[in-house]
């Protein structure tokens, strides 16, 4: 059961995406998600075509939670020293500045990161990782709480190219949005036409308070047969015929964070393998590469994926 102080915060994360969910509508399993892979500590990739709301979900999340948010919109001419940051010489010190780059922030919106160049794509593979960028030699911790969301358009839009591997492994999750059903649309239409935008969305945590929330889910508990659940699933993904590149090694972590922060969100304090089950595809099925065979015969990642959960036994988990 989840102590009185673990109570509160979990109503608090409840008011978040209630928040979230006054722009982004109908779409409660993508708040869901993402709020999920906030506590989990990671990254979020969203794939989807453009106007369904991919920038909203993103600015609503930073208004809601008073986080420090830069935005910067993927061209081909957009540079690695846009992301990091660069050193201008001062002619009145005699001396180069830092001059901060836009992930010197809480939440950093990459809009259609698909759409720049590899090497200015890349400019963000450090900071998804270790919190720092370096440049001109000197390496500066990044603020925190730090989160990076970044949207794609769908592979084979015009002037998009793919992320590489190592790249998409760095995003905890990968999720679409769709399009809206017929009441929703209409929703959306009324809700514009009052005036109803993310700038009234008002913040319910702060980056702080979202820190401590992080570590109660840390502490969420995990039995091992739980643990050996997530590793058979991962090492089937490497064994499959269709898969010529299975889940990493950080694919497992994301799947263990990510199932505490589905059991926190349930209010639980461990976590039970229909919560690895509900967010296995979300973190699995960007970074696995199918093979030729698979391409060629239409075999997509996420019925694969769907086939591995089907084949692995589930344990029955019992609390510490």
């Amino acid at each position: 059961m989840m102590g009185e102080m673990t109570e509160r915060n979990y109503l608090k994360i409840t008011e978040v995406m209630e928040e979230v969910k006054q722009v982004v509508i109908g779409k409660e399993d993508c708040v869901r998600k993402a709020m999920a892979a906030i506590l989990a500590g990671g990254h979020i990739l969203i794939d989807d075509i453009p106007g369904v709301g991919k920038t909203t979900l993103a600015m609503a999340f930073s208004k809601a939670m008073a986080l420090e948010s830069k935005r910067i919109q993927f061209t081909p001419d957009v540079l690695p020293s846009d992301i990091l940051g660069f050193s201008m010489y001062q002619k009145q010190t005699g001396q180069f500045e830092y001059q901060p780059g836009a992930v010197m922030c809480n939440l950093f919106l990459g809009d259609e990161i698909n759409r720049t160049s590899p090497k200015t794509q890349s400019a963000l593979l450090e900071v998804m990782e270790e919190g720092s960028a370096t440049v001109d030699g000197v390496t500066r911790t990044v603020p925190e709480p730090f989160i990076v969301i970044a949207t794609e358009n769908p592979a084979g839009s015009v002037g998009t190219q793919l992320l590489p591997e190592s790249q998409l492994d760095r995003f905890m999750i990968c999720m679409t949005i769709g399009y809206p059903s017929l009441e929703d649309e209409i929703a959306i239409a009324k809700g514009k036409s009052n005036g109803i935008s993310v700038n009234d969305i008002p913040s319910v945590i702060t980056g702080k308070e979202l820190l401590l929330i992080r570590q109660d889910v840390e502490e969420v508990y995990l039995h091992d047969r739980v643990y050996r659940y997530i590793g058979q699933l991962v090492q089937a993904t490497r064994e499959n015929g269709w898969i010529e590149l299975g889940i990493s090694p950080r694919g497992t972590i994301a799947l263990v964070r990510m199932a505490k922060a589905v059991a926190y969100m349930s209010q639980r304090d461990y976590v039970v393998p229909e919560d690895v089950e509900s967010i296995f595809l979300d973190v699995s099925a960007h970074r696995i590469l199918m093979n030729a065979k698979a391409r060629v015969g239409h075999v997509t990642a996420e019925k694969v994926l769907g086939e591995i959960l089907g084949q692995v036994d589930k344990p029955v988990a019992a609390k510490k």
